[in-house]
């Protein structure tokens, strides 16, 4: 395959809703205009600077700046949609592909990775309230001939608060381009548990969290014993048909993404030495992340998701605290307290809580993220060209401080490190 290299492109038009505001902003590669150029606006401080918690309204200027100069190295295209009672925002920038150079489709659909595991979680919990599952018991009561005796205290809410001690063995390629390599082949769950529980623990169960896939691709397993039906059909049938979320859905071993979608591309190496190029990586089998990671879906779609959920409307009532709940543990790796609850994750941001959840896929990167009272909310797709990579992505880091304000650091707990 040949390597494709970004041409320029325009940023699409962009809605401010917020009361009678309206902002329409279309640009080459310099991206959007400045704050003063639009009737009725200030100019806004950095976003570093800023704390949206005392905005009354979302921050166009510093979103716009945070989308400016799509396509660029790092990421081709961006689609966002910030709501909630204090107003709403969508922008797109980028392109289609790198190819024809087409202005970002904003409806486009994208693999959302990890903001599956939401909807997993959510899935067990409503099981938990029809009592079929009980999230204290352990997980090999339902899965004996799959859970050995090693891991015999590991319960449901374990998995779903990644405090299981499971390790993440089985999960797929290190790197990129081993990964690339293997783009088209099938993954069959239940073998990627079994390599993960011939490994010692990482942790007593229940002690400290590590975050990785594993954990719901057991999850997603119990789904299917307790229900009889397969993961997808019962996310379907309880989440995504009644919510209406009509270009969201799980893929299976198809390689597509069906309807119109924005291209992903990943830097690969081309050899020994330190020279890259783009590669398209669209097309992709999607089994080896399963319910971990499958969703493919639009920022629409996502943003009502996350206003249902939070309403009580997916997960009804106790058990909905199971996913705002962090386990008194401190992180494996860091010794940092635990950030993750059922599904959902939190951050202090601009001197709030942030609830949501990230999703990385090769070619496209996903962001969830709400106050618990969705007085402010944010669904972002990016296709960065570095999923899986320890930079963060400048984009999706701008959107999100523009959104929320930034990120506080969260104390230590003094624990010994593994």
């Amino acid at each position: 395959m040949n390597p494709v290299r970004p041409r320029p492109g325009r940023a699409t038009r962009r809605t401010v809703l917020a009361g009678v505001l309206a902002l329409a902003v279309a640009g080459g590669a310099a991206g959007a205009p400045p704050a003063s150029a639009v009737p009725g606006s200030t100019a806004a401080p950095a976003a570093a600077d800023r704390n949206p918690a005392r905005d009354a309204h979302p921050d166009a200027a510093a979103l716009s700046a945070a989308l400016r100069g799509l396509p660029a190295p790092h990421t081709t295209a961006a689609l966002v949609r910030v709501g909630g009672r204090d107003g709403a925002w969508h922008g797109s920038a980028g392109v289609r592909d790198l190819v024809s150079g087409r202005p970002a489709d904003p409806a486009g659909r994208f693999r959302a990775g990890s903001v599956t595991k939401v909807f997993v979680a959510a899935v067990v919990l409503q099981l938990a309230g029809e009592g079929r599952i009980d999230p204290g018991a352990p997980v090999r009561a339902y899965l004996p001939e799959l859970i050995p005796a090693a891991y015999g205290k590991v319960t449901v809410r374990q998995l779903l608060n990644h405090t299981h001690g499971i390790p993440g063995a089985g999960e797929g390629p290190d790197t990129p381009e081993e990964a690339y390599a293997l783009r088209f082949d099938g993954h069959d769950p239940r073998e990627m548990v079994r390599r993960a529980v011939a490994q010692r623990p990482d942790f007593a169960p229940g002690t400290r969290q590590k975050y990785h896939n594993m954990g719901y691709t057991v999850a997603g397993l119990l789904i299917e014993r307790v229900t009889g039906d397969s993961y997808e059909r019962q996310v379907t049938r309880r989440i995504i048909r009644p919510l209406g979320l009509r270009d969201s859905y799980l893929p299976g071993d198809d390689v597509r993404i069906r309807g119109p979608h924005n291209r992903g591309y990943q830097t690969l190496r081309t050899g020994a030495g330190t020279a890259t190029e783009l590669r398209d990586v669209t097309l992709w089998n999607p089994s080896g992340s399963w319910a971990a990671g499958d969703l493919i879906s639009t920022t629409a779609d996502l943003e009502r998701f996350l206003a249902a959920l939070f309403r009580g409307r997916v997960v009804r009532g106790p058990l909905l605290a199971e996913m705002f709940t962090l386990p008194p543990v401190p992180d494996h790796t860091t010794c940092a307290p635990a950030a993750f609850g059922a599904g959902l994750s939190m951050v202090r941001m601009g001197g709030r809580e942030v609830w949501g959840k990230t999703g990385g896929r090769y070619g496209y990167g996903t962001v969830l993220a709400a106050t618990r009272d969705l007085s402010r909310t944010l669904v972002q797709s990016v296709n960065a060209t570095d999923a899986k990579s320890v930079r963060r992505n400048p984009v999706s880091d701008g959107v999100v401080f523009a959104a929320f304000g930034s990120p506080e650091r969260p104390p230590s707990t003094g624990c010994p490190a593994p």
